[in-house]
């Protein structure tokens, strides 16, 4: 799986582009804890099943976040939120936002058995694979989304990448590292806390890090 380390270093570039006039160690510190509260979906993992990568790993409650944080901060005559923490927290709370779909969530989603996307309104989880090519003989193609239509009646069938439903997909992680059916005959567990499980994995771990250091040692340009 995507360590959370992984996940805090794309956070950490993403931030770095993002909280344009808001980069401080507060700013880095709301988006990291952000980042990173989607693993606590498998704490669920024992009284519910195929909770990780379900609960907290969705664009469903993002989706609804955004659209109470736009009324509250772009329709509402006094926004709260702003009322509370000024613009410069709106604009944290929006970067937040942003980096929890696109740091973890969509990291996720390309990985192991992915995620699913549409929970609570359906249960599908949905990995991200295939590639995208222009060929000199064939054209366009994709297989990211396969379309198949049966010769004998028409009809056609979709598959964007579907896994299975939270009754079929168990995705390993520290609190239940194997299927619970084996994890309850098994003598010794292994619980394994993933910190890069491929180079780009560590890559970006790196990266991350380098950001927030060269931010910091940055002086300002000199004044004109």
């Amino acid at each position: 799986m995507v360590s959370s380390l992984v996940h805090a270093g794309f956070a950490l570039v993403l931030a770095a582009g993002l909280l344009r006039g808001s980069y401080d160690r507060r700013a880095l510190a709301v988006v990291l804890a952000i980042v990173v509260l989607p693993e606590a979906d498998s704490l669920l993992g024992p009284v519910m099943a195929g909770a990780h990568r379900t609960v907290g790993h969705n664009v469903v409650f993002p989706a609804a976040a955004a659209l109470l944080l736009h009324y509250d901060t772009r329709i509402r005559e006094e926004s709260l939120l702003r009322e509370r923490v000024a613009d410069r927290g709106v604009r944290i709370a929006w970067v937040a936002l942003f980096v929890h779909v696109f740091a973890h969530v969509s990291l996720d989603w390309a990985h192991l058995q992915g995620v699913n996307v549409l929970w609570p309104l359906h249960d599908s989880f949905f990995r991200l694979e295939g590639e995208l090519v222009w060929s000199s003989v064939d054209g366009l193609v994709q297989t990211f989304v396969d379309v198949e239509v049966d010769p004998a009646t028409g009809d056609r069938r979709v598959d964007a990448g579907s896994t299975g439903t939270t009754q079929s997909v168990h995705v390993n992680n520290p609190i239940e590292p194997d299927d619970p059916e084996v994890l309850a005959e098994a003598e010794t567990i292994d619980r394994r806390f993933p910190v890069a499980g491929r180079g780009w994995r560590l890559y970006l771990l790196g990266l991350g890090i380098f950001t927030v250091l060269a931010r910091r040692l940055q002086s300002d340009p000199p004044a004109e």
